[in-house]
This record gives structure tokens, sequence and C-alpha cells, in this order.
């Protein structure tokens, strides 16, 4: 049963990675789902928790299954740096699950990260488990939230499942970077250390979504 599980896990990565093997497509969808979060005001993310915001990850998740279900998804993550915000560093995620759970499911996750903590978690490489070593919360919305949203966590999620805004808190979740999609999209061999600091020239293709990051 756990080599079922294992290889069904594998599987299922395997294929939203293929999927999202041009990393230029994770960097475009992220722009479109930034674009999605903003469009509905009162489930937006507040501005002022963006500008507080020392890194940004934004994800796809695919989940699917019937009892035994397997989720994988990709995307990419920024970081604010003295002159402005890095170069995109391409992340996934895969998991399993039991559960009476039929069909396919895709959901799309903004992660902010309020604290260098955060940022450097994810800069190490290694795998980041959200609320493991820090917090992680679902993340205040809309205006009415403007006034008073100093972070409360390390972490704050917004999921969008469906069409639909749902409070995923996304706790356990285990993040890990993706070492030859960065080689690829920067065509030389990338540390996310450095690619996070600014170290590292931004390929043209991620100037849409820095310039809608700029705005914060």
């Amino acid at each position: 049963m756990k080599a079922k599980l294992f290889w069904l896990t594998a599987a299922l990565f395997f294929v939203v990675s293929e999927a999202h093997a041009i990393m230029q497509d994770d960097v475009d969808q992220a722009v479109s789902i930034l674009e999605r979060f903003e469009a509905i005001p009162e489930k937006a993310i507040p501005p002022a928790v963006m500008r507080d915001a020392k890194g940004v990850a934004i994800l796809t998740i695919t989940k699917i299954g019937f009892v035994v279900s397997g989720r994988g998804g990709t995307g990419i993550v920024v970081a604010r740096t003295e002159t402005g915000w890095s170069g995109p560093s391409a992340i996934g995620t895969g998991g399993i699950g039991v559960g009476f759970q039929a069909g396919a499911q895709v959901a799309e996750h903004v992660i902010i990260l309020n604290t260098q903590e955060a940022v450097k978690a994810f800069a190490q490489g290694g795998n980041v488990t959200l609320g493991a070593n820090l917090s992680a919360a679902v993340g205040p919305v809309g205006r009415s939230a403007e006034a008073n949203v100093g972070p409360s966590a390390a972490i704050y999620t917004y999921s969008r499942s469906q069409g639909l805004f749902a409070g995923v808190s996304l706790e356990g979740t285990v993040i890990a970077t993706r070492y030859a999609v960065n080689e690829k999209y920067y065509e030389k061999p990338v540390y996310p250390a450095d690619i996070l600091e600014g170290k590292v020239t931004p390929p043209a293709g991620a100037r849409k979504l820095l310039d809608f990051l700029s705005k914060y």
C-alpha cells in the first residue's frame, strides 16, 4: 500500500512538473493569479500586506484521486531586496492523502512571507514545511482589513479554488526548490539564495511580474 501511495505521488508530481517544465509558464501564471486576487476588492489581499511583505510565493496545486489522493504543484517565489523585487526562483510541492475524494481540483495559492526568516527558509534551497518552523495563518482580506493588518504570523496564505476564495492555511505543506528548472530559466547554475538576494539578473520574461509587484 505504501509503495502504491509513493508511486501515485511521484507520478502526479512528475505530470504536474512536466506540464510546467518551462518556468516562464509559472511566471506568467503567477501574474494572472495575482491579478485575479486583486480583481475582487472585498476578497483581495490588502495592499498594506503586500507593501509590508518581505517575499511572495505563488503556486498552482492540482489534487487528483479517489479514496487515496495525491497532489502536486509548481510555482515561483520572489523576495524584496534593497533595490526592488528579486527574480523568481522555481518551487514545487507534492503529497498524498486519504479521503473520499473523486476527480481533480486545481487551486491557486499566494503565500505572503512576512519576515526575513520566512524568506531565508525559501532561500536555503531545502524543503520548507509551512507551519513547522514558521508560523502560518490564513491572511486578512479586503479593504476593511487595511487599517489593522500587522503580521500575526511569519506566513500568510491566500487560496482560490474553482473560482472561489477559500480559507486554507496550507499548514504542513512541504515546498522545495526546483534547481533544474532554475538552471534552465537562468541559463546557468544558480542558487535560490543568490536569486532571492537580487544577485542574479532576472530574465526579460520576468519583467511583467516584477512590474506588477513594483506597485507595492
